[in-house]
C-alpha cells in the first residue's frame, strides 16, 4: 500500500469520525447508529492497515535486521536490531524496542534501546534523543524514518542534544577518548562507575 492510500484512508476515517460527532451532537437520527466500540474497532483496523502497510514496504539499511517477539500476529510491538559497519560503534550490535500506539501514525512510536550503550544521546535507562521521535514528528514519517534515524545516531552521534550528558562532553572535548570509552563498553567493562555489558 502506498502512501497516498494511507494517507486516503486516514482522511476518510477522520471524515467519517467527524460527521458521526457533529450529528450526535445535534441529535440528528442516523439511519446507521454506531456504538463506540463499533467507533474503535473501525479505528484500529484503519491504523492498523497503515501500520502493515509500512512493515511491508520496510527497506531497512543493509546494518538493520527487524524480529516479532510475539509473532507477525501482533505488529505494534517488534525489536529492530542495528549493526553499525563504520564509525565508533562499529562492530556492536544494540536493540531497540518499538512500541505503536493505536492512533500511528498521528503519533510516534515509543522506542527505547535495550542495549546498555556509552552514547550521548542514549541514557542509560534506553531513552532516546531523536527529534522525529518527539517534536518533530508528523504523521507523513513512518517506521522505515525512524529506523534510518536510529542507525544515524551510530555513525554521527551528536553531542550537542545530549541525554548522555558524560558522554556528550567526552565526545565534544576528546574524541579519541571517546572513543577508547566506547569500544571499552562495547567489549563489556566499566567507563568510569558505570558498567557495560558486552555487545559485540
Amino acid at each position: 500500500m502506498k502512501l497516498e492510500q494511507t494517507e486516503t484512508l486516514s482522511i476518510l476515517f477522520n471524515y467519517i469520525l467527524s460527521m458521526f460527532e457533529k450529528n450526535r451532537r445535534l441529535g440528528a437520527h442516523l439511519s446507521i447508529m454506531f456504538s463506540s466500540a463499533a467507533f474503535s474497532g473501525f479505528r484500529k483496523l484503519i491504523f492498523g492497515i497503515s501500520h502493515r502497510a509500512d512493515i511491508s514496504e520496510l527497506n531497512l539499511p543493509k546494518t538493520c535486521a527487524i524480529l516479532f517477539p510475539n509473532g507477525k500476529d501482533d505488529l505494534m510491538n517488534f525489536e529492530v536490531t542495528i549493526r553499525p559497519d563504520e564509525g565508533y560503534y562499529l562492530g556492536g550490535i544494540f536493540v531497540f524496542s518499538f512500541k505503536v500506539p493505536p492512533i500511528y501514525p498521528h503519533e510516534a512510536p515509543k522506542v527505547k534501546c535495550k542495549t546498555k550503550v556509552y552514547h550521548p544521546n542514549i541514557d542509560l535507562e534506553g531513552n532516546v534523543c531523536l527529534n522525529i521521535l518527539r517534536e518533530d514528528w508528523k504523521p507523513v514519517l513512518n517506521i522505515n524514518t525512524i529506523i534510518f534515524g536510529l542507525s544515524h545516531l551510530f555513525t554521527q552521534p551528536n553531542h550537542e542534544d545530549p541525554l548522555n550528558h558524560d558522554a556528550a562532553a567526552v565526545l565534544g572535548d576528546n574524541p579519541k577518548m571517546f572513543e577508547s570509552n566506547v569500544r571499552r563498553a562495547m567489549a563489556g567493562g566499566y567507563v568510569g562507575q558505570t558498567f557495560f555489558p558486552r555487545c559485540m
